[in-house]
């Protein structure tokens, strides 16, 4: 995918849904899985970017024959958004063939397929309403979920240009830095955060959730001689993710990694001296969930 600008002229072969006959499966009131954002005309950046897991167990073509794909039952993502003079373009990037399903706020349902490049789909409005927007991203001739970028633009530009900049590891950690030595007491080293940001991980590969621009908490580490792993994991009620920039300023992430329910866990085999800064994420665009850093050589939560 190069540009959204490219994609959204075949934005037209859109088709809109009658009433769905299916709609007892489908909770349009429920907010989105992967959270929901206000958006004003005019807001920045543009375009606005959300990781969500495409595909569902429902298949979309029993709601309209002009529809494609699977879909979860409840909405992806909520939109509510003032607008202005502008059009507005909801797209998804993936590497999987996606499908897009937008139920506006007159309650008329739109869908489609492969308007954009590379199998992705988009639908624009001119003179889009004001009010809630709820957004299914589908998979097409699949039920299984795959990540999917979620894109939501007055100005359709470049996908590509969404901002690259990267996390700021060079700012004061939100909650703080400790030294710790190889065989540090106790053990797990724990701190208490709360997860999530404003910034969209996924910009970097592999990366996925909600994260702050500062690191949540950085270590200064000192390696021994014993040949014990460094372990980050995270422990909490909501579905966590984690973001390392290592020692030697490589990113490293994971989501559901831990022993766990849905905590991240990332495992250094042969950690080496230097600088480790974390971010503890929330899968859930908009989420805060309380969560608990722990910083081991012994076990992973």
């Amino acid at each position: 995918m190069t540009s959204l600008g490219r994609i959204l002229t075949a934005a037209a072969a859109v088709a809109l849904m009658t009433t769905p006959a299916y709609a007892q499966r489908i909770n349009s009131s429920a907010q989105g899985t992967f959270g929901q954002v206000t958006l004003r005309s005019g807001f920045t950046p543009d375009p606005h970017v959300t990781t969500v897991n495409a595909g569902g167990p429902i298949d979309v073509s029993t709601v309209s024959d002009n529809c494609r794909g699977f879909i979860a039952e409840r909405p992806s993502f909520t939109l509510n958004f003032r607008r202005g003079e502008l059009p507005l373009y909801i797209g998804v990037v993936a590497e999987d063939d996606t499908t897009l399903v937008v139920k506006g706020p007159n309650g008329q349902w739109m869908c489609d397929d492969d308007s954009g490049d590379n199998l992705n789909p988009v639908i624009s409005w001119e003179a889009p309403r004001n009010g809630r927007y709820q957004i299914w991203v589908g998979r097409f001739g699949s039920s299984d979920l795959a990540p999917a970028q979620l894109y939501i633009s007055e100005i359709a530009g470049p996908a590509d240009a969404v901002p690259q900049d990267l996390p700021d590891f060079t700012l004061n950690p939100n909650y703080g830095v400790v030294d710790l030595v190889s065989g540090f007491q106790p053990d797990p080293h724990t701190v208490n955060v709360t997860a999530g940001g404003e910034y969209n991980a996924y910009q970097i590969p592999g990366c996925v959730g909600s994260i702050s621009r500062a690191p949540d908490y950085r270590v200064n580490f000192t390696a021994g001689e014993a040949g014990l792993p460094l372990i980050f994991s995270a422990q909490s009620d909501a579905d966590t993710t984690l973001v390392i920039n290592d020692a030697a300023g490589n990113w490293v992430c994971d989501d559901d990694g831990g022993n766990e329910g849905l905590n991240p866990s990332i495992t250094f085999t042969t950690p080496v001296s230097g600088q480790y800064d974390v971010w503890v994420g929330s899968y859930a665009e908009g989420d805060y969930p309380a969560a608990v850093l722990h910083v081991s050589e012994l076990t992973s939560n």
